[in-house]
């Protein structure tokens, strides 16, 4: 077979504000891969299938002198990300060419793995889209999961308060609070996204950019447990809000992404009303979780009993415009890019 083409989505400048598709991010055809006869070293020959947007790789867009907690991206490498692909060629006794593998990937269509003991092989027995693997059964829905289970600790007639509801953890945090039997106000940035949120059980839905979190958290509150996917002013009105005893799950602050940071005002609710903030990173908790998650997810989303959205792009060459989009609150549902069909 001759050489085909195995195009990459590159890491090209570190941003100031936004990601700029062709900016910070390149899409390059230029390498070439064989597919019959590249060597694989005791490795595996994967055909990615689809990678996951998410809000935190903007945080990965960094000057690799600047440490955190998660690696940055190289300059002039592909980024990389949650993915699913299928086996081509094998040379690991533990998988076979068909198999479908959910790991980190690089964003590009072809790639040879000398090692895969940080992958899961995947099932799939309920036959799920393999792009629901990135999303409400891949890390968005492992941290919504997670978070939940472990920093809650919900009781009887608590009030919960889930920003950015219409996204992939949010949305999956709506649906185990309402199964939980709690109130539940969320919030999100279109009409549109509050009329998803609506529909998988949220009590009080509204559009942050037109009404005021402060005014509903007045009416609706105070909350008990408060889900925090964006920071800044919205955090703010949570803990003037708060009820004694409140959780915090500090999951993200998409709003301080590209911005300058938000000076906090109601800090003294902390030590006033006794709360709990829990700060927390998926993969540190994940593998008390993991083998739960897996048995339980997948049927409940086979069985509709936890919905979801997504937002796909065709065509790896989009990714770096689905990452701004993710950045600027522009998708709707989770945010994939289908890199190849099977």
């Amino acid at each position: 077979m001759a050489p085909v083409k195995n195009g990459r989505l590159l890491f090209n400048e570190v941003p100031t504000g936004y990601p700029e598709p062709g900016k910070t991010t390149v899409y390059d055809d230029s390498q070439t891969i064989d597919l019959e006869s590249v060597p694989l070293n005791g490795g595996v020959l994967v055909k990615i299938l689809v990678v996951s947007v998410d809000p935190y790789l903007r945080g990965k867009m960094r000057d690799s002198s600047v440490k955190s907690y998660s690696a940055a991206f190289v300059i002039g490498e592909p980024i990389f990300n949650f993915g699913v692909g299928v086996v081509l060629r094998s040379e690991n006794p533990s998988v076979k060419a068909g198999d479908h593998l959910y790991g980190h990937y690089p964003f590009q269509h072809y790639v040879v793995l000398p090692n895969i003991d940080s992958f899961r092989v995947l099932k799939n027995e309920e036959n799920l889209p393999w792009a629901a693997y990135v999303g409400v059964v891949g890390m968005p829905g492992q941290t919504a999961w997670v978070g939940w289970y472990e920093f809650a600790a919900p009781q009887k007639g608590d009030v919960v308060f889930v920003t950015a509801g219409s996204g992939p953890v949010g949305s999956f945090v709506i649906q185990l609070a309402k199964l939980h039997g709690h109130k539940v106000i969320a919030s999100a940035g279109s009409e549109d996204k509050v009329e998803f949120i609506k529909k998988i059980g949220a009590d009080v839905a509204f559009n942050y950019k037109t009404t005021s979190t402060w005014d509903v958290l007045e009416r609706e509150g105070p909350v008990n447990i408060y889900w925090d996917n964006v920071g800044g002013e919205t955090l703010d009105a949570a803990l003037q809000h708060s009820a004694k005893g409140a959780r915090f799950i500090e999951c993200g602050m998409i709003s301080q992404y590209n911005s300058a940071p938000y000076t906090v005002q109601n800090l003294m609710a902390i030590v006033r009303n006794e709360l709990h903030l829990h700060g927390f990173i998926v993969g540190s908790h994940l593998p008390k979780y993991r083998d739960e998650f897996y048995r339980e997810v997948p049927g409940k989303i086979a069985r509709g009993e936890i919905q979801y959205i997504e937002d796909a792009k065709k065509g790896l060459e989009w990714a770096g415009h689905a990452i701004l989009d993710v950045q600027q609150g522009r998708n709707h549902g989770k945010s994939v890019v289908i890199v190849s069909e099977e």
